[in-house]
């Protein structure tokens, strides 16, 4: 009975059974899937050239993600996140513009790089220097959760190139939604945590191994606090006297003291209906991950923001000759087929990187991650529901919950860690496991 209990094997599950079972605290993990990692996982590939191990989108951190790479150094996987202190900007006809940070301390790091981005004219750059300036000065405006990002920036006079090519790049691909559907408050904090606050908070962190090695089986090995119970759904929370006193799961009670409920928001209603979540105003945003395998290296940059077209963002896997290409709120690629999708990526992909067009596709693969997050829309951030529920030792956690972050890998750890100090303390072992953004 003195133990704690996490439905789901997402990261924020992930997250909440790691602070646990690394403070010694007995917690049993289920999970209805025969892997770990929810939307953020990997699986065999196949095809004609045999099986590759892919992660299902790409997925990027910020160093600021600072409660992220804490849950890596937990698993013992911090030493695979290779990180890029430098955002390569491309333009259709292939031209490059890098955004690195210089000596100066912040906000002014990038004073030296910022003036030599050739895909924007010098009206486009005074516009967005006066809307960082603002935005840094209207942090604690009110209104920022009503207002859409794209309202906010035509309020602050940004042009038309300014927003297509600096702010979109950037806050689509970091939020998963489109600036006119996106709550300026989450705009602002990516850029203010990511760009303004520190010298090396924008730095882009990339796995080097295939998602499922970050937190695969293997790594919960230093966790013998922590039992873990594959293809084991989750079939009801046992709810008495008010109170949270176990789950059932494959017709088996199993007793706890304290329930974290870590399930996307469509499916977590259903499993705790005591707690009559209203739900009806969240809806998804998906993501798209095309992988591309080439008869020969098509690159030598290892990521590439790709300005103006459909394809956003491209990463070298593989030499130049493996690349995924990330299309976020990808609405327009759901309903389009297969081939369509990889002849527009390849088209698309060979006027920013001119050897695509002489090279072969040997193999390609399309993810859709049709409920990839939720939509930031604006004034959802008041219905997020915090941790701590009306039911006693009964806790929500996922990256659609109260954690004071987008949703985003660092959200989902977030709502995992602040799940986990309630569980804790409901153990009667108070414990803090959340880390303060940096200053």
């Amino acid at each position: 009975m003195d133990r704690a209990i996490v439905i789901g094997g997402g990261l924020a599950g992930l997250a909440a059974t790691a602070a646990l079972a690394g403070e010694g605290l007995p917690v049993d993990l289920f999970e209805a899937r025969g892997f770990l990692g929810g939307r953020a996982s990997s699986y065999p590939a196949g095809g004609d050239g045999g099986a590759q191990v892919i992660d299902n989108c790409q997925h990027v951190l910020l160093r600021c993600c600072v409660n992220l790479l804490d849950f890596y150094r937990r698993l013992g996987a911090e030493r695979h996140i290779r990180f890029h202190r430098e955002f390569y900007f491309l333009e259709p006809g292939g031209r490059v513009s890098p955004l690195r940070a210089g000596p100066l301390p912040a906000p002014l790091h990038f004073s030296g790089s910022f003036p030599g981005l050739r895909f924007l004219g010098w009206r486009d750059k005074l516009s967005i220097t006066r809307a960082l300036l603002a935005l840094k000065a209207e942090r604690g405006r009110a209104d920022l959760d009503r207002v859409t990002m794209l309202d906010w920036l035509r309020e602050k006079r940004q042009t038309p190139r300014a927003i297509a090519r600096f702010w979109s790049p950037v806050l689509v691909s970091a939020i998963n939604e489109e600036l006119g559907r996106m709550a300026a408050s989450h705009g602002f904090q990516v850029f203010w945590l990511g760009f303004l606050a520190s010298t090396r908070g924008y730095e882009m962190g990339l796995p080097d191994v295939p998602l499922g090695e970050l937190y695969g089986l293997e790594r919960w090995r230093r966790f013998p606090a922590a039992r873990l119970h594959l293809r084991a759904p989750v079939e009801r929370v046992i709810v008495e006297d008010g109170a949270a006193r176990g789950v059932v799961a494959g017709g088996v009670r199993h007793d706890a003291r304290a329930v974290i409920c870590a399930l996307p928001f469509e499916r977590a209603g259903a499993l705790v209906p005591e707690l009559g979540l209203e739900l009806g105003a969240f809806e998804h945003s998906p993501i798209t991950g095309i992988h591309l395998w080439f008869d020969r290296p098509v690159t030598r940059l290892p990521h590439g923001a790709l300005l103006d077209r459909t394809i956003q963002w491209f990463f070298d896997k593989q030499g130049g000759r493996y690349l995924q290409v990330v299309v976020s709120a990808s609405r327009s690629l759901v309903n389009l087929p297969r081939e369509e999708v990889i002849t527009l990526a390849r088209r698309e992909l060979a006027e920013f990187l001119p050897e695509v067009k002489d090279a072969r596709i040997e193999r390609a693969h399309v993810v859709k991650e049709v409920r990839a997050t939720f939509s930031a829309r604006p004034g959802l951030e008041a219905l997020r529901p915090p941790a701590r529920t009306a039911v006693r030792g009964l806790l929500l956690a996922g990256d659609w919950t109260r954690s004071g972050w987008p949703a985003t890998m660092e959200g989902a750890v977030r709502s995992g860690y602040l799940a986990a100090e309630a569980a804790a303390e409901a153990l009667g072992a108070p414990r803090r496991f959340l880390l303060p953004d940096i200053a």
